[in-house]
């Protein structure tokens, strides 16, 4: 009996001495193996921006909005995030604090400096992620649960929190953002000391769904964890969570009294339009790509194309924001009983409703957008996704960071004015910290820190490039082997880009695919600069170019941009007889800071035929191209208790004006703004 227990003590030890080996590819989004997705990443840190747009955002990224948010969610008089965690570890003492999803704000944030040590290799970070995970791991259960409010009630013995008791308490929501940030600190560190605590987290939940009811099993308020499971399966390879994250798509819309604000009254595979709130419906639609990426699940990718049809021909602003009701109703014009219609917060709102002054568009739902459209673009290959994601990125999705990167905005309207007759729910002017709602920030932030990540696609034909900006690459192609190039362009503020092949693969011919964007007519393309004959660059597509590549080859890409006037569907009420500018993937935008004194935003209007030029500026210590020109001005008559009058003549370029990109609005102190403006023909 000595005997066998001391085998078994031997065979123990030596379990315990072997190294755990999970999925070694380190890409953000790991589609490596997934047997329905055409492209998959290169690896974090593959990437490094070198000069221009990007690269100067990086640079924020890294020397400000990192370190910033960190003090803020470590600071317990601003953020209660950190001290929750060491609450809940019973390191101090206390009770928690901030909205119930306030775990998963912090592991985004996490995610941040994760995806920041793939690039920096910053040690500083590696050891700060490392004391973090200390704390985090102690605050986890035995059993693997881990939500702090919960665990922090228990350990109090109040008898008040039970674990899933409270379908909006975002537990699942915390813990998919648990399984991301865990598979990023993986891929980027080698270590598996969070991934550890996110395997224990999904068994749990594993379990969980196992035995619910179908009550219980409807905690899923805002879906982050479908992504996050499937990021865990590709990780780990157990098929168990392929397994879970089917069940989840599966149980949405099954049980009784679903609603839209949770995305759960219909079916998902019987959902025809996007509805309801837009930021949980942008993030099942990734989760759900996910899952098409593994499974092939065709009836999952009939819904994510009606989806994605009908945000993007009828329900996405020219800014790539979603969800433009701050409260709707749904089902809207479906129902004779009042009882059947659901108020909806941040709604998706009906065909063409797209108000200005008061959209909504959290920061959040315009990420969910990118996340979605990255997923579509690696099943499909298809520019048209690639579109979506760079002009999110570009418009809505920074326009909630200021450039200094130190404030943010939870919405982001496209038009603002102090004459407004009533005061909105959330801020117009960026503000540290959000407070009840701080979601946004440290999502954007891991976003920004991530845009590399989504710069280029391998596929078993070559290399993508998906986006473009200054920066060297030095990766891998699909079968193993090195490639090495340099990207110079000053891009998006000029559509010229110089590719320089700094190592390729001997004597083996393969593809290179260029993205033209969806706006761009008449891009030209030279190689050894000569143009490449019967060669398509037609917009929205890929244009492929296979050779055999030879070291010091240079690719020279011209993307036209000129400034070009866009009019919305006439169905679009708020913007008739209105244009936004448009310059390349940048929508333009008309601040008070740059009117003349005396000068009333109301009273601008832009001739078709004006002539916009292109004329940097600075603000806020960032290089940004502005657009000048003259404009028309309208009657200024004041119109303090008056509705309607009479229409006037307007002064032909009257004033001169300058643009400025969307994203930078708000910057220069508080203003007035404008991205849609009367159109004088």
């Amino acid at each position: 009996m000595k005997n066998i227990w001391k085998c078994a003590g031997i065979l123990l030890c030596l379990a315990s001495a072997v190294k755990i080996s999970y999925a070694q590819n380190k890409s953000l989004v790991n589609t490596t193996k997934s047997p329905f997705a055409q492209l998959s990443s290169v690896d974090m840190g593959n990437v490094t921006w070198t000069n221009g747009f990007w690269a100067d955002r990086f640079k924020v990224c890294r020397d400000t909005m990192i370190p910033n948010l960190w003090r803020v969610y470590t600071d317990p008089k601003i953020s209660h995030a950190y001290r929750n965690f060491e609450i809940a570890a019973g390191l101090d003492t206390g009770s928690h604090e901030g909205p119930p999803f306030h775990d998963g704000d912090f592991y985004k944030l996490f995610e941040a400096v994760a995806s920041m040590y793939a690039s920096t290799r910053d040690a500083k970070l590696d050891e700060l992620m490392d004391k973090t995970i200390t704390v985090i791991a102690k605050a986890q259960r035995a059993d693997g649960y881990i939500h702090t409010p919960t665990i922090i009630e228990e350990r109090k013995h109040t008898g008040k929190e039970k674990a899933f008791n409270d379908r909006l308490n975002f537990e699942t929501y915390n813990l998919g953002h648990l399984m991301t940030a865990a598979c990023v600190h993986y891929r980027a560190t080698g270590k598996t000391t969070l991934l550890k605590v996110a395997i224990k987290a999904t068994d749990y939940l594993y379990k969980f769904y196992k035995t619910a009811s179908p009550e219980l099993a409807r905690n899923a308020i805002c879906p982050s964890h479908y992504m996050g499971v499937i990021e865990m399966f590709r990780t780990t390879r157990d098929p168990k969570y392929l397994e879970l994250a089917k069940s989840l798509i599966n149980i949405r819309g099954l049980m009784e009294n679903g609603t839209d604000d949770n995305q759960d009254r219909i079916p998902f595979r019987q959902q025809t339009q996007a509805m309801g709130h837009a930021v949980r419906a942008n993030y099942l639609f990734a989760g759900a790509a996910d899952v098409y990426a593994e499974t092939g699940d065709t009836t999952l990718m009939h819904t994510l194309n009606l989806m994605w049809n009908d945000v993007v021909n009828r329900k996405m602003y020219i800014t790539g924001g979603c969800g433009s009701l701050y409260d709707g109703v749904s089902p809207d014009g479906t129902s004779y009983n009042p009882n059947d219609v659901q108020k909806v917060h941040q709604a998706y709102g009906r065909d063409y409703q797209l108000p200005n002054f008061t959209a909504h568009n959290e920061t959040c739902a315009n990420i969910g957008n990118v996340l979605w459209n990255w997923r579509m673009l690696q099943i499909t290959g298809k520019a048209q996704y690639a579109d979506v994601m760079e002009l999110a990125l570009y418009n809505s999705v920074l326009s909630g960071i200021s450039l200094s990167g130190r404030n943010f905005l939870y919405t982001n309207p496209l038009n603002y004015s102090d004459d407004l007759p009533f005061s909105q729910r959330w801020s117009k002017d960026r503000v540290g910290y959000i407070r009840l709602s701080n979601c946004c920030p440290p999502n954007v932030v891991r976003t920004i820190a991530e845009v590399s990540d989504y710069a280029y696609s391998v596929s078993d034909k070559g290399l993508w490039f998906n986006l473009y900006g200054g920066n060297t690459l030095s990766a891998r192609l699909k079968d193993g082997t090195p490639i090495k190039l340099t990207q110079t362009t000053n891009y998006p503020w000029d559509g010229k880009i110089t590719i320089r092949l700094d190592e390729v693969p001997g004597d083996k011919a393969f593809s290179i695919f260029l993205r033209i964007p969806g706006w761009c007519k008449g891009a030209g393309i030279k190689m050894a600069g000569q143009p490449v004959p019967q060669l398509d660059t037609s917009p929205g597509a890929y244009s492929q170019l296979n050779a055999v590549w030879r070291k010091g080859m240079v690719i020279e890409l011209n993307l036209p941009m000129p400034v070009t006037m866009m009019e919305a569907n006439p169905l679009v009420e708020e913007t008739r007889n209105q244009v936004a500018v448009k310059r390349g993937p940048v929508v333009y935008c008309l601040e008070s800071a740059d009117l003349a004194k005396g000068q009333k935003l109301f009273n601008i209007a832009l001739s078709a035929q004006n002539e916009l030029k292109p004329e940097m500026m600075m603000i806020d210590n960032s290089n940004i191209m502005s657009l000048t020109g003259k404009a028309d001005v309208r009657n200024e008559a004041n119109w303090k208790n008056q509705l309607y009058k009479e229409v006037s003549t307007p002064k032909r370029n009257a004033v001169d004006v300058r643009l400025i990109p969307y994203f930078a609005w708000g910057n220069r102190g508080h203003v007035g703004m404008e991205t849609w403006l009367p159109l004088d023909r």
